[in-house]
């Protein structure tokens, strides 16, 4: 007895590995790749939520709270709120690498506006101006020390926010990690036809088309979204946020700060 079994061969490699493993391993490859991309996409819309929180809230403090003793203060807070619609605006041609000088202009002084096409970094650059603006006022004794301490942590949450899309934007995904992860895809697919021809006879040419139209389609929504701020059709509408954001801007300076509204009452 034992020397038949003995005899016999103990089969110690079998065909359904030679397939599962491979398989295995390349959908963690791809699954890694893609939650990557999702990850820096995710990051990106959290980013401009932030951007247009912070744009909302601050633009309502310098509506409200800032006093207005002197005719032209209505105008320079008017002047300090459109320069946060230009920040979000700014951003978003900084991000796409555009620029358009039609919708900067209605936004900032003339003054102003020349002095940004000389900026090495324009977002910056109005964001330097809004902290500006910001400590004059409470230098005119317009705004009370909390509030000036509440409009500047405000502001510095735009920075770090516009921050956290330029990394986004300036660190791309390797691209040896992404070459190699399609060079393998591409392997993987060639060879498959010899795997499964044996037992799927004529349909193995639909069924590994339809394996490799999967794994290519996975890898590239890996790079679609791996950089949110472009114009395809699944990057993130920047465009339609600042249009947001100028809306709601705009709604805010329509309404009559109760306090102005008493002020004249009262000199009546």
């Amino acid at each position: 007895m034992l020397t038949k079994l003995h005899n016999e061969k103990i089969p110690v490699s079998y065909k359904s590995l030679s397939v599962v493993i491979p398989s295995i391993v390349l959908g963690l490859l791809l699954v890694f790749r893609t939650n990557t991309a999702y990850e820096r996409f995710w990051e990106g819309r959290k980013s401009w939520g932030a951007i247009s929180n912070d744009i909302r809230n601050l633009s309502r403090l310098i509506w409200f709270v800032t006093e207005e003793t002197e005719p032209q203060h209505r105008q320079d807070k008017i002047n300090t709120i459109k320069q946060l619609i230009a920040f979000a605006v700014s951003n978003k041609f900084y991000l796409r690498g555009e620029y358009n000088k039609d919708e900067l202009s209605l936004l900032l002084t003339p003054e102003r506006f020349d002095l940004l096409q000389k900026a090495d970094n324009q977002t910056l650059k109005i964001a330097n101006w809004i902290a500006d603006d910001i400590m004059c006022l409470y230098k005119q004794g317009r705004i009370p020390i909390n509030q000036l301490i509440e409009m500047q942590k405000r502001l510095n949450g735009l920075v770090c926010e516009w921050t956290a899309c330029d990394r986004i934007r300036s660190t791309p995904m390797p691209l040896a990690y992404a070459v190699h992860l399609k060079q393998l895809v591409l392997i993987y697919c060639l060879l498959l036809p010899f795997q499964l021809v044996s037992e799927l006879l004529w349909w193995t040419a639909p069924v590994v088309a339809l394996i490799s139209f999967t794994l290519f389609g996975i890898e590239e929504i890996g790079m679609e979204i791996e950089n949110p701020f472009g114009r395809d059709y699944n990057d993130l509408p920047l465009a339609r946020f600042c249009a947001t954001i100028k809306r709601n801007v705009n709604e805010l300076m329509d309404t009559e700060p109760h306090y102005h509204r008493q002020t004249l009452n009262i000199e009546g």
